[in-house]
């Protein structure tokens, strides 16, 4: 196996040594991005919202800082994310802001219509089925709550070549801006919008759960 296809299965669900490593390099190497997303939506100090994948735990603390009187929950996969992003943001879970957890996007372990925002930065490349994933993250949205997902890998971007050989290695799901677009209105969300920095070779999507969202659509 080659040092990339190595890295990329812990991008996947980082383990060991290796994993510790690149947990902690995605706060750094998200953050400028995740700042860029950030800034394209409204938070309020008192959100409830989740990060789905949470990593290093940079985004939680991005996001706690800004819902000073609400609350943040993470969930990771990865045992060893969540033991980071535990530790990254440990005060802030002592004062009972952010709460972390270890689970599945397939079967997300929260009520229907609890979060006002759920975020996924880097993550959704890897999400075992992203359309049904997508809708779960749907589900625990609240009418009107919103759902902005991230990343530096899509077709079409400014690094499309080098991040196609990405993608056959690890086996990551791929979209353009269009078709990032249609997966979002496929899944049942309004006002959806993909935004794209070209030059930085970033992509956002996000779309609102409807207000009145029929549970058997």
């Amino acid at each position: 196996m080659s040092i990339m296809s190595k890295v990329l299965r812990q991008c996947r669900k980082p383990t060991g040594w290796l994993g510790r490593i690149v947990v902690r390099g995605m706060n750094m190497g998200h953050s400028e991005m995740t700042n860029w997303g950030l800034g394209h939506i409204s938070i309020r100090k008192n959100d409830t919202i989740l990060d789905v994948g949470c990593g290093g735990g940079g985004t939680i603390r991005k996001l706690a800082r800004i819902a000073t009187e609400g609350k943040v929950h993470g969930i990771d996969y990865s045992e060893e994310s969540v033991r980071i992003c535990t530790k990254t943001n440990r005060r802030l879970i002592e004062a009972g802001r952010v709460e972390i957890r270890h689970g599945s996007v397939s079967s997300l372990p929260y009520p229907d219509d609890m979060f006002d925002l759920v975020t996924a930065i880097e993550s959704h490349y890897f999400w075992p089925d992203l359309v049904n994933d997508m809708k779960e993250g749907l589900r625990v949205l609240k009418p009107g709550g919103m759902l902005m997902m991230m990343g530096g890998a899509y077709k079409g971007g400014k690094y499309d070549k080098r991040n196609q050989q990405l993608v056959e290695l690890a086996n990551m799901a791929y979209h353009s801006v269009d078709e990032f677009d249609r997966l979002f209105c496929t899944v049942g969300f309004a006002e959806v919008q993909v935004l794209e920095d070209f030059h930085r070779g970033w992509m956002c999507g996000r779309g609102r759960k409807p207000l009145f969202f029929d549970k058997q659509g």
